[in-house]
Order: C-alpha cells, then structure tokens, then sequence
C-alpha cells in the first residue's frame, strides 16, 4: 500500500507541472503570540509580539479556485513568564513549514479573495534549554512540533498578497520543570495570530 501511494504522489507530481501554474515569492509578517500553560496556578505570562520571514511558493491547480501554498519561515515567538519572585522572558526560535489548501473567488481583473487552511511543520532553531525565574526552572522546548492553520486573505494584481490566520499548535510546544521535584513538569501551548503579506514574482 504504501509503495502505492508514492507512486500515485510521483505520478501527481509529474504530471502537474504542464497544468499548474507556480509562482515564487517572499514572505513577511506579525505573530501575537499566546503561550499557554498547563498545570500552573503560579506563573503569570504575558504574550508579546515576534515575526515570520522567508520564501513561499504558489500552485493553481486546473480546478477552478483550488489552489496550494508551501513555505520555509524563519519564526519568532516570546512571551513573558513571572511570579511572585521573578520574571523572565521565554523565546522560541524555529524554521515553521505550512502547507495550505485554498479556494478563491476572483473579483474581476484586480484582485481575489481566498480563505486557506492546512498543517505547519516547526523544527526548533534556537536554544532547546532556557533557564527561566532566576535559574530557578527551565524551559524546554520540543525538537519539533505541529500545529495548524485557518485563515483568510486577498491576492491585488496578481502579485500581492495578505492573509490573516490564527495557527494552533496540535500538541506541546515545550515544557516547564518546577523547582519542586515531588511535582511533575507542565507543558506549554504556542498558538498565534498572523497578519502576513507576500509579493509574488
């Protein structure tokens, strides 16, 4: 079954570049971060502002307003994390790949209006390890992880791009180990809104 299955995907891929058509371009834009956490009644956070660049690559596919996304992004998330004693700031830095599926409705000549959804491969770039509430816990971040997308966005001209989504992570994102031993360490969610734009070549 599985050798199936790639042959079916090889056959797709050969076959697509005479009916689709790719554009390459750069992408850019906000993350507003909410770093969740599990199991603490104790730690207060306070999300901030981080960013996403890198490039992306569209696929319009022969079925009237179907059409694919896939990026490479170099991705920043922080938050602050305090307690009664101390206050740290928790950083993530990772390469985050989101593939989307999406339909759009042209508005004449000018622009298209298209709302995406999909999956987002993160692998972790930064320090794994963060010390945290003076050296007093740590921050460990997951090698990789998985989220996903839901979003909207317009195309102006054919070469503009800007979208809105909000990515939610599918699993934890890392985790905190309290000073106390007896009790266990709890987990950390990163979901963000992303406001983007991309200018296609």
């Amino acid at each position: 079954m599985k050798k199936v299955m790639m042959l079916l995907f090889a056959a797709v891929a050969l076959s697509m570049p005479s009916q689709a058509q790719v554009k390459f371009g750069l992408k850019g834009g906000l993350n507003l971060t909410n770093i969740s956490l599990s199991g603490s009644a104790t730690e207060n956070l306070k999300n901030k502002e981080g960013f996403h660049v890198g490039p992306t690559v569209k696929f319009t596919v022969p079925i009237v307003g179907l059409s694919f996304d896939a990026s490479a992004l170099y991705d920043q998330r922080s938050a602050t994390i305090s307690n009664d004693n101390a206050e740290s700031t928790i950083k993530s830095q990772s390469l985050q790949v989101p593939i989307n599926i999406r339909y759009g409705v042209g508005l004449g000549s000018i622009a298209n209006v298209f709302a995406f959804a999909g999956p987002q491969f993160g692998f972790n770039l930064g320090d794994k390890t963060q010390k945290i509430l003076d050296n007093a816990k740590d921050w460990t971040l997951k090698s990789s992880n998985l989220s996903a997308n839901v979003g909207v966005g317009a195309t102006i001209l054919g070469h503009l791009q800007v979208t809105a989504n909000y990515n939610f992570a599918l699993g934890k994102t890392g985790e905190v180990d309290p000073l106390d031993v007896a009790k266990s360490a709890f987990g950390g969610k990163a979901n963000a809104w992303q406001v983007s734009a991309a200018y296609f070549f």
